[in-house]
């Protein structure tokens, strides 16, 4: 996710990431076909980028290559963000596997 220096990270980073699930979700609809497994693997895949893209900024910031340390931590925040996210789901899933296998037949 490339944020342009004079606007508000925030928003900035808002109106992307809302520009981009618009897009998905509208692709996904006219394919009619996307699976549970086709999800969750596009949502770790992408997890992963952030996380990929987060570790680049970091290098390049320290090499001197990259100047702007507000897009660095901002790409970190949300690399941090995603995997907590991911964490959560993970969590969830696997509370519910064992509540479902616990409940008596």
């Amino acid at each position: 996710m490339k944020i342009p220096s004079g606007t508000p990270l925030t928003v900035q980073q808002n109106k992307l990431l809302v520009d981009q699930t618009t897009a998905q979700g509208a692709k996904q609809l006219e394919n009619g076909s996307d699976s549970f497994i086709a999800r969750l693997e596009d949502g770790l895949k992408q997890v992963a980028n952030a996380q990929n893209e987060a570790s680049s900024l970091a290098t390049n910031y320290e090499l001197g290559v990259e100047q702007d340390l507000a897009k660095v931590m901002v790409s970190q925040q949300v690399s941090s963000v995603a995997f907590q996210l991911t964490l959560n789901v993970r969590n969830k899933a696997l509370s519910a596997y064992k509540d479902i296998m616990n409940m008596p037949v």
